[in-house]
């Protein structure tokens, strides 16, 4: 069978939806189109706003049908997600947005039912983060809703199901912190049965698998042939791991940044991975077990820098280290590996639109992500995919403070093309470039790194 060429790639991010086009020759993107990715308010609780996608989606397949030709689809998504359909194949609710807080108002009762950390690899998490905490809750709010719960699909496959009219899960989703699966089993865990769900959520299939050609209606709106192949789909950080799943060996990390700086290590140190610090076991998309820990990086980028930003010079470097400006965890203390803690600065702010401010949250956003590499037994090169993979300073401090090479990928992210890996894995390839640490900088980031910690 022919490899595909043109694979449509349905990309949803926290921040934004994005439908992209991939030539699996050069694994680059030759059309791409996004839109917010909204939460509209209640009732019954803040919600994303699927239909909004939708309609985004069959008009974008079209268009890139008609200019391109599309030759399969794949889908990735982030994580802590999951939609409930009734006995229809309709919402049985809205898909609730794992920011609201509404879970943690049944904290304790929740708490009470969920599997230990040994089994799920899954740290107790604020909010919906957890997705057991979030059926937990939505239970308890709509008391008829489990009845009208016919089938719980993770994110990726509710497009699947949209497009094909077939159900699924996969097991990154699943693994991706939602108390539901055993990574080391590769099988739900026992809350499942707790919830009394087990026999409602979807068949759980490889994230390669075809679910199935698209239905006979999407063909219709999008111009598509009907044989149009639909692949089961995956956790958007797991996306960005895999092209290095198949073409690297081992030991090695991914850092995926993005709303969240996800850190992921492969055949790195036995390390015990400790919840408390927002470390947990992610899956893989051939099934694996992989140590990862996380935090809101691009979130708390955006926050410390709003407005305009200004590219630091070498000699504004050279005045900040010198001074010692620093700022420390956490912005988000909702997750991340020093969960609770206000953040400061020492020994005062830089004002907002300064290069002293924007070296200062780099270095900040580059100690956190070593912090994290640590927790999780890092060894090897280090690989930067994302928004941050642009960033000098961040790469720079990086390389220091974990002392491995750094290496950037190409492009702006990488879970596209890791999904369209998917539907073809022959195409794999890595374009990344080593970064190069300044020389004459070296000691000063060390120095600057060791009173991070020192710090805290």
């Amino acid at each position: 069978m022919t490899a595909p060429r043109h694979v449509a790639v349905i990309d949803i991010g926290k921040t934004n939806a994005k439908l992209a086009l991939v030539d699996t020759e050069t694994l680059s993107e030759i059309a791409v189109v996004t839109r917010p990715n909204r939460v509209l308010p209640g009732p019954p609780w803040p919600h994303f706003d699927l239909e909004g996608h939708w309609a985004f989606l069959i008009a974008g397949f079209a268009e890139f049908h008609r200019a391109h030709g599309i030759d399969a689809i794949s889908v990735t998504t982030h994580g802590a997600s999951c939609v409930l359909l009734d006995a229809q194949g309709n919402l049985a609710a809205p898909m609730l947005d794992y920011e609201h807080p509404g879970p943690d108002r049944l904290h304790a009762e929740y708490d009470s039912i969920r599997p230990d950390f040994a089994e799920t690899g899954s740290p107790r998490l604020p909010m919906g983060l957890n997705v057991g905490a979030q059926l937990f809750w939505m239970f308890a709010t709509d008391p008829g809703l489990k009845d009208r719960t016919a089938t719980i699909l993770t994110y990726p496959q509710y497009w699947g199901f949209r497009l094909t009219g077939v159900t699924a899960t996969d097991a990154s989703s699943l693994g991706c912190h939602t108390d539901l699966w055993n990574p080391q089993e590769g099988r739900l865990s026992t809350l499942a049965d707790r919830l009394e769900v087990a026999d409602r959520i979807a068949p759980t299939l490889p994230s390669a698998a075809v679910l199935g050609p698209i239905l006979p209606d999407i063909a219709k709106a999008t111009g598509l042939p009907e044989g149009t192949p639909v692949h089961c789909g995956i956790h958007d950080s797991n996306a960005s791991l895999l092209p290095h799943v198949l073409t690297r060996h081992t030991p090695f990390s991914v850092v995926s940044t993005g709303t969240w700086v996800i850190s992921m290590s492969m055949g790195g140190t036995p390390v015990t991975l400790d919840p408390a610090r927002d470390t947990l076991v992610n899956v893989n998309a051939l099934g694996a077990p992989v140590p990862s820990a996380r935090f809101m990086g691009g979130r708390e980028f955006e926050l410390l820098l709003p407005g305009e930003r200004v590219a630091p010079t070498d000699g504004d470097r050279t005045t900040m280290l010198e001074t010692g400006v620093m700022l420390l965890p956490a912005i988000v203390p909702d997750s991340g590996p020093f969960r609770g803690r206000p953040a400061r600065w020492l020994p005062k702010e830089p004002s907002n639109g300064s290069s002293a401010r924007m070296a200062a949250v780099s270095y900040y956003l580059a100690l956190m992500t070593a912090e994290c590499l640590r927790l999780i037994g890092h060894a090897g090169t280090v690989v930067v995919e994302g928004p941050f993979a642009r960033n000098p300073d961040y790469c720079e401090m990086l390389a220091v403070a974990t002392g491995s090479a750094v290496e950037t990928a190409a492009g702006q992210t990488g879970t596209s093309q890791g999904a369209a890996l998917l539907a073809a894995p022959e195409a794999a390839r890595v374009s990344t470039t080593p970064f190069a640490v300044f020389p004459g900088r070296t000691e000063a980031l060390t120095r600057y790194a060791v009173r991070w910690r020192q710090s805290l």
